[in-house]
């Protein structure tokens, strides 16, 4: 079956598969919106302990040492979390432009539609999991001092 052979009925219809997918690559870019939102937020602050590096000798400066080892390795995550969710977006791509281009030549579609859907996922989640590791990092690093905590007199 070739193009010529579709009627708009027939086009219709797979527009219609291919929204689900579309409905997929759209909030894969908010979640990578996200992810480039977190990302400068730990490049500011690597900027700001740059600055103190050259500032700082002793105590404070091991502590920006520190915090700079921690700060890098958190954009690090956050890139590879960036790149799954870029390969999510892209699988995503070729899966809504598979499902045109195979319909239309004729190729039966199914597996590898589902084939790509599925490894869009992976790729998805594998970048939220990272996520969800640069924030538990995020966490474990920022400790309020008890003293900070309390008011005076208590």
């Amino acid at each position: 079956m070739f193009m010529a052979d579709f009627d708009i009925g027939q086009i219709g219809k797979l527009i219609q598969i291919a929204m689900a997918p579309a409905f997929l690559l759209l909030a894969t870019g908010n979640i990578l919106q996200m992810f480039a939102n977190r990302l400068a937020r730990v490049v500011d602050r690597e900027r700001v302990q740059m600055a103190e590096f050259h500032r700082t000798q002793g105590e404070a400066h091991i502590r920006v040492v520190n915090e700079l080892r921690i700060l890098d390795r958190r954009a690090d995550i956050v890139n590879k979390a960036i790149l799954m969710g870029t390969l999510s977006a892209i699988t995503v791509g070729v899966v809504i432009a598979s499902i045109f281009v195979l319909s239309l030549t004729g190729y039966r579609f199914g597996q590898i539609v589902a084939g790509g859907f599925i490894l869009a996922m992976a790729f998805l989640i594998a970048g939220l999991v990272l996520f969800v590791l640069e924030i538990r990092m995020a966490m474990h690093t920022i400790r309020i001092e008890e003293r900070l905590l309390k008011l005076d007199g208590e």
